[in-house]
């Protein structure tokens, strides 16, 4: 660790405490699912031993657990399973496409990709093929473009099924190869990279891992340690963490420094000294933290607002954060501490 990275750290001493009052809260969903995901559009999936359903934030269910597998809501539908087929639902429970594909993605830009006979097309709202299944592996559209795979090389289609970037990219990663703020990490010949719309490569191919863009920046990793860059590949923080969050959230992102986990800013300054045994990423103005074996939040000044007591805890969405408590997984609110 540097000189000035150290002095970063005790600094943050003076700024940064958890001795701030402790929030106790109140479950607006008390414990009781095997399973549970965040809640958007309203709506969180939630599992019940083996199958899974989706609940308002009063607790009821909309669509009772059914699903051998179900996705977050997305553009008012949702993906589920049942079985071996996949199909969509609708925010009062009911199949607005019926279970006909194999695979399946959730909706974006108004299309989802979805898998039939081991190729890909693309589907609208109404489940009417606008990208005849001809992919042998296909991503949800983002900006514009969706990542898309024939004979093992990656391209880029537009909604119209258009390439716009032609297949080209052996062996790319596909999860992380979705376009985030006009650009796409693309990996070859052993390395990462980034390309703009155009398929033109805007930084070369350098690193040992790369991420998305968020807020301006980008993950990267050379020679086991992380960094971040900006769109011009310039290092904006050098690598020099062990480890760190994927993407910048509201500002900040955690990192690990020795074995305590902190936050740093988009200067890669040290802004909450590293305590934590976990972290997870700033939503809605909190983070969740560890502290031994019990998670908890923390505001941006690095003060506990709701003292570690679950034995998992997720980001807050929509006022509201899945924990878990021995085997089962509730909800709590923010307005429970903030009154």
């Amino acid at each position: 660790m540097n000189k000035i990275l150290y002095i970063l750290i005790f600094s943050t001493l003076l700024f940064s405490s958890s001795d701030a009052q402790q929030g106790e809260v109140e479950y607006v969903i008390k414990p009781q699912f095997d399973d549970a995901g965040s809640f958007v559009e309203g709506l969180a999936h939630v599992k019940i031993g083996d199958r899974w359903g989706y609940i308002n934030k009063e607790g009821q269910y909309v669509a009772n657990p059914q699903f051998d597998d179900a996705e977050p809501f997305s553009e008012g539908l949702a993906r589920v399973k049942i079985g071996d087929k996949y199909g969509y639902i609708n925010k009062e429970g009911r199949y607005v496409i019926n279970l006909l594909f194999d695979d399946a993605g959730s909706f974006s830009e108004g299309l989802a990709p979805v898998k039939i006979n081991d190729k890909w097309g693309y589907i609208n709202r109404e489940g009417q093929y606008v990208i005849r299944p001809q992919f042998d592996d296909a991503e949800p559209f983002s900006e514009g473009l969706a990542h898309v795979e024939i004979d093992f090389d990656d391209g880029y289609i537009n909604r119209e099924g258009q390439y716009v970037i032609k297949p080209q990219f052996i062996d790319a990663i596909i999860v992380a190869d979705d376009f985030s703020e006009g650009l796409a990490d693309v990996y070859i010949g052993g390395r990462y990279g980034y390309i703009n719309k155009e398929g033109q490569w805007v930084i070369q191919p350098q690193f040992d891992y790369a991420d998305e863009f968020s807020e301006g920046l980008a993950l990267v990793e050379i020679g086991g340690r992380y960094g971040y860059i900006n769109k011009e590949g310039q290092y904006v923080i050098n690598p020099q963490f062990d480890n760190t969050g994927i993407s910048f959230s509201e500002g900040l992102v955690h990192a690990k420094i020795g074995d305590k986990w902190g936050y740093i800013n988009k200067e890669g300054q040290v802004v909450i000294k590293p305590q934590f045994d976990g972290a997870g990423s700033f939503s809605e103005g909190l983070a969740a933290v560890k502290i031994g074996d019990k998670w908890g939040y923390i505001n941006k000044e690095g003060q506990v607002v709701i003292k570690p007591q679950f034995d998992s805890a997720g980001s807050f969405s929509e006022g509201l954060a899945a924990v878990k408590i021995g085997d089962k997984y509730g909800y709590i609110s923010k307005a429970s501490f903030e009154k």
